[in-house]
């Protein structure tokens, strides 16, 4: 797996560049200092996961994560794991849906980051640690504007709809299988099915369209 480091502070680049090159599975492919240099780094590169930092000078983590999400059809889109020094904040919400895959504290352990890193890349489950539960929860507790129910859920089966919600209230794979009394594989391919009819990039976006289309009403 390809990784791109983004952070302002070069200790930090150096830090998790040495931590994640020293595993077998994973290469970097480079780093950066600001969003401009990510976005221009990760399209000569190719990345696979995008290490992210939310707050740097130049362009944001924010704007980066949109310029390098927001593209063409067939156009390399990388997955963005974004690292953060705090919980919970409006750029974290604006960087989900933005497209970002997951968030993790910087003060995270370094086996915590390494298998973030893999999480992310696989699209197979959310990231229970640190930010990601929390931002579920929060993010669902928002007021959400009044919008119609969108016709694309319309093309999900009864058990894909069930699957969906599962995934927004942050069930893993196994979870959900224990929950639906199913084989695990059985929920890969309903978790496959459900991102590939509503045109999602993974889970984390299932997550913003369960809430955001009514399907997961806070507080049920």
């Amino acid at each position: 797996m390809r990784v791109l480091i983004v952070d302002d502070q070069a200790m930090v680049r150096e830090g998790f560049g040495a931590l994640l090159a020293a595993q077998p599975d994973l290469v970097v492919v480079g780093d950066a200092p600001d969003g401009a240099a990510a976005v221009a780094a990760a399209r000569r590169t190719d990345p696979d996961v995008v290490l992210m930092d939310v707050r740097m000078p130049v362009m944001d983590g924010l704007e980066a994560t949109r310029r390098l999400l927001d593209v063409p059809a067939g156009v390399h889109r990388p997955k963005v794991l974004m690292l953060t020094t705090f919980d919970l904040d409006d750029y974290v919400y604006e960087a989900l849906r933005a497209g970002a895959s997951g968030f993790l504290l910087k003060d995270a352990p370094g086996a915590e980051l390494v298998h973030a890193v893999r999480v992310v890349a696989a699209g197979e489950a959310l990231l229970a640690p640190s930010v990601t539960r929390l931002l579920i929860a929060d993010f669902a507790a928002r007021p959400r504007p009044g919008r119609p129910r969108p016709a694309v859920l319309d093309t999900l089966t009864p058990r894909e709809l069930e699957v969906l919600r599962l995934i927004a209230r942050g069930r893993s794979n196994a979870e959900i299988a224990g929950t639906l009394v199913v084989a695990e594989q059985t929920v890969k391919t309903h978790v496959g099915r459900v991102l590939s009819k509503l045109d999602l990039r993974d889970r984390a976006q299932a997550v913003v369209f369960a809430y955001e289309s009514g399907l997961i009403v806070p507080g049920e």
